[in-house]
């Protein structure tokens, strides 16, 4: 092996070791639009998806919704979970609950609620509704949640806008980076249970025998092409 090879395979090497664990990262190969998997570098450090310690009463697969801290956590197996950053929306403060996943759907169509084609001139344009793509409100991907038969209106969704995570936003539900909410469809299956909590509500349907969901961070850390590091997180 000569030096010019030596240092091609140092280089990549180095790349491997930087690189996100696998567990904490699913590929997207084939995918009908680019997602930027570098918008995640523009979003504050906390709010990067990463693994954390899990103590809750939530089974592996259900997803809990934190609005108030901007945390979705994926439950797994073992006293962990996975948590990504999200923006709330003006309907993602509008309800609490126990829900499930009962469809998803890959650059999902957006068809604006008959309020907003009344206001907005720009959604009257797509009225009839916006197909998917990297200008679509919904982003890459959408969880849609219901009731029994019911369908409750909300939505987990993408944003190509990494500013709006880790912050109230004027539309929408609950918005992930493009890049965490393929992460996230790709380990969801349709019927997992969803939890959203409120500022202020209790746990819905509380288990008295067991304590409030505590989250304290691991030591991974996830951030694209950088360097792992330690943080510690609370959900009180």
């Amino acid at each position: 092996m000569n030096r010019r090879q030596m240092l091609r395979l140092s280089t990549l090497l180095g790349a491997c070791a930087l690189g996100a664990p696998a567990a904490l990262a699913i590929a997207h190969p084939d995918e009908q639009f680019p997602i930027d998997e570098s918008d995640a570098n523009l979003v504050p450090e906390k709010f990067r998806r990463q693994a954390v310690s899990y103590s809750g009463p939530e089974k592996p697969g259900t997803i809990v919704v934190d609005t108030a801290n901007r945390y979705l956590y994926l439950v797994q197996p073992n006293g962990e979970a996975l948590r990504y950053g999200i923006g709330v929306g003006r309907q993602g403060f509008s309800w609490s609950g126990r829900a499930d996943v009962r469809w998803k759907q890959k650059w999902p169509r957006w068809t604006p609620p008959a309020e907003m084609v009344k206001r907005d001139a720009n959604a009257a344009r797509w009225a009839n509704g916006m197909p998917g793509g990297p200008t679509n409100p919904l982003g890459a991907r959408a969880l849609y949640l219901f009731q029994g038969k019911v369908d409750t209106l909300y939505r987990i969704h993408g944003t190509a806008d990494p500013r709006s995570i880790g912050k109230a936003v004027s539309s929408g539900c609950i918005r992930l980076l493009n890049v965490d909410v393929a992460d996230l469809y790709e380990r969801v299956k349709p019927g997992a249970q969803v939890v959203v909590k409120q500022r202020g509500s209790r746990n819905p349907e509380p288990r008295p025998t067991k304590p409030e969901p505590q989250l304290q961070a691991r030591e991974e850390t996830i951030k694209p092409k950088a360097q792992i590091v330690k943080r510690n997180f609370n959900l009180n």
